[in-house]
C-alpha cells in the first residue's frame, strides 16, 4: 500500500512512460559513450589498469545492494522527489528539506559541468568538418534545445533519449565485436583474466572507483519518473534493476575488450603516450573498424552528452516542482503546464541558470573542460553519493517503523551500501582539490561545501514550513492519490 496522504491539484503527465522509456531516460544520464570515451581511459591510466573490469563487477554489486532497499521503498512511496521523498518519509521533513536542496545543487552542478564538456568536445568534433565555432556556441545551442524539450511533454524527451542512447550502445558494440572477432591485440589479447584479484589493487583502486562510479550516476532517477510511469509499482523496480544491470554488464564487457584491443601489458604505456587519453576509444575504433566508424563515434559522443544534459534537466525540473508543491519553494514551482503537464517553471528557471553560468565561464575565458567540467561536475557526484547514503538510512528507519519487507532488502543490504557511500563521500570531500585540480584559491573548500550548504538551506526551509503549516510539513514526500 502506497503512502498517499499528500494532496495536490497540479499533476505531472500520468501514464506517459513505460519500462523502456524510463530505463533509457535513466541510462541517458549515465551517458554510456561518454563513460567509455572519456572516463575509462582515465580509470585505466590513473586507477588500476587491467583491474577496471573487476572494479565494475564489484560496483555493480554495490549498486544492486543499494537498489534492494531503494526498490523496496519505491513500492510504498511514489513521488517525483525521489531521494527527497524517501528522506522525508523515512527520517522526517527536516531531512527531506535538506535532501531536496542538496539534490538541486548536485544536479545543477552536473548540468553546468556537462554544458562545458559538450561545448569543448563539440568544438573539436565539428572542426574536422571545417566548422570552427567557439565552444560556448555549441553549449548555447544545447542549452536552448534541452530547455525546449524539458518545457514540453516528457514523452517527447523519452523518445529522443531512446534513440540517442540506442545509437550510443550500437556504436560501442560495433567496436567491441570487431575487437572480439579479431582476437584482440596480436590475436591473443582476449586471454586477459578480468577476475584477477591482484589486478584490482595493482594501482589506485580508489581512483578507479571514482571514475567508474560516475557511469552509474543517474540510476537513482527511476523514481523521479514514478508519477509519470505506467504501473509505477512494477515499472520503477524493474527499470532500476534493468538500468544497473545494463550499465554494469556493458562496461564490464567493453572495458575487457578495450584492454584486449590494446594489449594488457601495453595498456598503461599506450594510453599514457597519447596526446589526450580520451582519444583511446577512437584509436581502437579506427584500428579495428575504419575511420568512418571513429568519426561517427565522435558525433555520437556529442549526442551522448546532449542526452545526459536532457536527463539532468528533467531531474532538476521535477525536484523543483515537488519542492514547490510541498511548500519548500515558491508555489509557482509546484504548478504544471496546462497543455503539456510538465514542470515548466522549474525547467525555465534551470535554463536561465544554465545560460548565466555559461556566460560567466565564457566571459572569463575559462576552459570548458579543465575548468567548467572538472571543477563543477564533481560537486554533483559528491551530492549524489551523499544522498544515496542518506537514502539508505531512510530505508532502514522507514521499514523499522512501518514493518514489512525482508531483513536482507530493508536492513542488511541498505546498511552495506550506505556505509560504502558514506566512506566515498568523506573521501571525495576531503580530497576534492586533488581530484579536481582546484588546490588553489580556496575552490577546493568552497565547491564541495556547496553540498552541506545546500543541506543547511533545505533544513531551514523545512523548519519554516513546519512553523507556518505543520500539516503540510507532515505530508512532505507523500504519494499523491489518484
Amino acid at each position: 500500500m502506497s503512502d498517499t496522504t499528500g494532496i495536490g491539484t497540479n499533476r505531472l503527465r500520468r501514464n506517459s512512460l513505460g519500462l523502456v522509456a524510463v530505463t533509457f531516460m535513466v541510462i541517458s544520464a549515465a551517458a554510456p559513450l561518454t563513460g567509455v570515451a572519456g572516463a575509462m581511459p582515465l580509470a585505466f591510466l590513473l586507477g588500476n589498469g587491467t583491474g577496471v573490469p573487476l572494479t565494475f563487477i564489484l560496483l555493480t554489486l554495490v549498486m544492486l545492494a543499494f537498489a534492494a532497499g531503494y526498490v523496496a521503498m519505491s513500492r510504498h512511496v511514489i513521488n517525483a522527489g525521489a531521494f527527497y521523498a524517501y528522506a522525508a518519509r523515512g527520517l522526517g521533513g527536516n531531512a527531506g528539506g535538506a535532501v531536496a536542496l542538496i539534490a538541486l545543487v548536485a544536479y545543477n552542478a552536473m548540468q553546468f559541468g556537462l554544458i562545458g564538456l559538450l561545448g569543448g568536445i563539440s568544438a573539436g568534433v565539428f572542426s574536422q568538418f571545417g566548422l570552427t565555432l567557439d565552444w560556448w556556441v555549441y553549449s548555447l545551442i544545447a542549452v536552448v534545445l534541452v530547455g525546449i524539450l524539458g518545457y514540453r511533454q516528457v514523452d517527447l524527451s523519452a523518445k529522443v533519449m531512446v534513440v540517442l542512447v540506442g545509437l550510443e550502445y550500437l556504436i560501442v558494440l560495433i567496436v567491441d565485436f570487431a575487437i572480439l572477432g579479431s582476437g584482440g591485440a596480436e590475436g591473443s589479447g582476449l586471454a586477459v583474466n578480468i577476475f584477477d584479484v591482484s589486478a584490482l589493487t595493482s594501482g589506485s583502486l580508489t581512483a578507479a572507483v571514482l571514475f567508474c562510479l560516475g557511469s552509474f550516476i543517474g540510476i537513482e532517477a527511476t523514481t523521479i519518473y514514478g508519477e509519470e510511469a505506467r504501473d509505477p509499482e512494477r515499472t520503477i523496480p524493474r527499470a532500476t534493476y534493468l538500468s544497473i544491470l545494463m550499465i554494469g554488464v556493458f562496461f564490464v564487457f567493453t572495458t575487457w575488450l578495450m584492454i584486449a584491443g590494446t594489449g594488457a601489458d601495453k595498456l598503461i604505456e599506450t594510453i599514457g603516450g597519447l596526446p589526450d587519453p580520451t582519444i583511446h576509444f577512437f584509436v581502437l575504433a579506427e584500428t579495428y573498424t575504419n575511420p568512418t566508424v571513429s568519426m561517427i563515434a565522435g558525433l555520437l559522443l556529442v549526442s551522448s552528452l546532449f542526452a545526459a544534459l536532457s536527463a539532468f534537466h528533467n531531474y532538476i525540473a521535477r525536484y523543483s516542482y515537488v519542492a514547490g508543491r510541498d511548500g519548500l519553494l515558491p508555489a509557482a514551482f509546484g504548478r504544471t503546464h496546462d497543455a503539456h503537464q510538465s514542470p515548466h517553471i522549474g525547467s525555465v528557471v534551470q535554463t536561465i541558470g544554465a545560460l548565466i553560468v555559461l556566460a560567466v565561464f565564457a566571459g572569463l575565458g575559462l576552459d570548458p573542460i579543465l575548468n567548467m567540467f572538472t571543477w563543477v561536475s564533481q560537486v554533483g557526484t559528491l551530492g549524489v553519493i551523499g544522498m544515496m547514503a542518506i537514502t539508505s538510512l531512510s530505508v532502514i528507519v522507514f521499514f523499522t517503523k512501518k514493518g514489512g519487507g525482508s531483513a536482507l532488502s530493508t536492513l542488511i543490504l541498505p546498511t552495506i551500501a550506505g556505509l560504502i557511500m558514506l566512506a566515498l563521500f568523506v573521501y571525495i570531500f576531503v580530497n576534492y582539490g586533488d581530484l579536481t585540480g582546484t588546490t588553489g584559491g580556496g575552490l577546493s573548500v568552497i565547491l564541495p561545501s556547496l553540498i552541506p550548504a545546500g543541506g543547511v538551506l533545505g533544513l531551514l526551509l523545512a523548519r519554516r514550513l513546519n512553523a507556518v503549516d505543520p500539516a503540510r510539513f507532515t505530508r512532505m514526500g507523500t504519494t499523491l492519490p489518484d
